[in-house]
């Protein structure tokens, strides 16, 4: 069994130790990280604490992190492909987008509207963790996918 955990959307500038403690919490044991864009700053990456992190470039982020990062990127998990990107546009239809950037994946996971996913559509984990910021344009949440003969999502509130 592996455990993933997932963010996105963080739209930070700096390190952020409060943010860092209560993900080091949350995503305590997983193996894997992936975040799925809008970081803004590379040194968001200093604040996830796992064996893998993976990290692709979302619109908001800066110059270095978009010459730095993938605009997407698949990664394979106990034999299950999953297809990571951060996503583009109006909310309304965004998954939709995000799939036909994919072929041959068992789950997407992205990000860019703020809103959580956790649903099977068409045979493909449909996973977005939501925003680590609250407030109005904000969920507040990240997630957790396992992986362990097939990949379940949990969305987490922090």
């Amino acid at each position: 069994m592996t455990r993933i955990g997932v963010l996105s959307d963080t739209h930070l500038r700096d390190y952020h130790p409060e943010v860092g403690q209560r993900l080091a919490q949350v995503f305590a044991g997983v193996e894997m990280i992936l975040h799925a864009g809008d970081l803004v700053s590379l040194k968001v990456l200093d604040l996830l604490e796992a064996p893998q992190v993976y990290a692709v470039c979302g619109n908001m982020d800066d110059q270095t992190v978009a010459l730095t990062l993938p605009n997407k990127l698949t990664v394979e998990v106990e034999g299950f492909k999953i297809g990571l990107i951060h996503g583009w546009g109006p909310p309304v239809g965004l998954a939709g987008r995000v799939v036909a950037e994919f072929s041959g994946v068992d789950c997407i996971v992205f990000g860019h509207s703020h809103r959580p996913m956790n649903a099977v559509q068409n045979g493909v984990l449909m996973f977005n963790p939501g925003s680590v910021g609250k407030g109005f344009i904000g969920s507040g949440t990240v997630g957790i996918i396992t992986v362990d003969q097939q990949l379940r999502g949990e969305i987490i509130k922090l």
